[in-house]
C-alpha cells in the first residue's frame, strides 16, 4: 500500500510516479500479475527517502526552534533580575 500518487506532495518522486501511472495504464491487466512491480519497488524506497529527509528538516528547524527559545527564556530572565 501507498500513499495517495499526488505529484504536488511527492516532488522528489514525481518522475517514478508517472512511470507507475503509465504502467498501470498501459497494463490494465498485467498490472495484477506483476508488470509494474519494480516501479512499484522504486516508488516505495522513493517514499522511504522523501520521508527521511523531511524528517531531517523537521529535526533540524525543531532544534534551531529550541536554541531561539532558550535563548529568548535567557534574555527575559535577565531582564527581570
Amino acid at each position: 500500500m501507498h500513499p495517495p500518487l499526488t505529484l504536488h506532495r511527492h516532488p522528489m518522486c514525481a518522475e517514478i510516479i508517472e512511470e507507475f501511472q503509465k504502467c498501470h495504464a498501459d497494463h490494465p491487466i498485467g498490472k495484477f500479475f506483476g508488470e509494474c512491480t519494480e516501479l512499484k519497488i522504486k516508488l516505495d524506497r522513493c517514499f522511504r527517502q522523501e520521508k527521511a529527509v523531511k524528517r531531517k528538516a523537521n529535526f533540524e528547524e525543531s532544534k534551531k526552534f529550541k536554541e531561539r527559545l532558550q535563548a529568548y527564556r535567557k534574555e527575559t530572565a535577565q531582564k527581570d533580575i
